[in-house]
């Protein structure tokens, strides 16, 4: 089974990735939990590019296929022959996330981002995308926080440094790619207890183990 977990900025998915992984090996689950831009060798390279609020002239469409770069390896190295094995796997962001933020909020092509995403992945879709969703503001003051108390404001804060503007279109794109692909997406509200929300993600991944 494989689970991607979305949302703008400062949603929690870490958090509820770690609550989900661990109840999933309760169950007897053999779990492996990675991440996008990062999860492979080439991706902690190219994360250190795509996340550094020091790229400030990064071109949208290089930004673009530096993810595709990411996704295809990762894919290709970890994702794939994890599943083979009969692991569950959940992953921080996906393609989704490039059509989000690369289609709804850079501006670029939303039908030929998703064509590209099935050409990057081998046509490997998640059987469950969970988004986590919350107001940017409330999202983009946690990110900030985190990353600040890291000393990560530079080296993983390039998309926290963008305008609100950007982040309500990323988050507007994710909720509309959700009501395209009922099936695939459960959308929980992402506001409050980080074990309130968890028994929204457990009934979302639950209902289609």
């Amino acid at each position: 089974m494989f689970v991607t977990f979305e949302g703008v900025e400062g949603a929690g998915k870490s958090t509820q990735i770690a609550l989900a992984e661990s109840w999933l090996r309760s169950l007897g689950h053999t779990v492996l939990t990675t991440r996008q831009p990062g999860g492979c060798g080439l991706g902690l390279t190219l994360r250190a590019i795509l996340l550094d609020a020091r790229n400030t002239h990064l071109d949208s469409t290089a930004e673009l296929f530096l993810y595709l770069a990411d996704r295809a390896q990762h894919v290709a190295e970890v994702i794939r022959p994890a599943l083979a094995q009969g692991a569950v796997v959940l992953c921080d962001r996906y393609h989704d996330s490039t059509v989000a933020y690369q289609g709804f909020g850079r501006g670029l092509d939303v039908e030929r981002l998703i064509s590209l995403g099935e050409m990057a992945t081998g046509g490997l879709a998640p059987d469950v995308t969970v988004v986590l969703d919350l107001p940017v503001e409330q999202g983009l003051a946690r990110a900030r926080s985190r990353n600040s108390g890291a000393g990560a404001s530079q080296s993983e804060g390039r998309f926290e440094a963008l305008e609100m503007a950007f982040h309500q279109r990323v988050r507007d794109g994710f909720l509309t790619l959700a009501a395209r692909e009922p099936h695939r997406f459960a959308v929980a509200d992402a506001t409050g207890d980080p074990q309130a929300v968890f028994s929204r993600v457990q009934r979302a991944i639950g209902q289609r183990l």
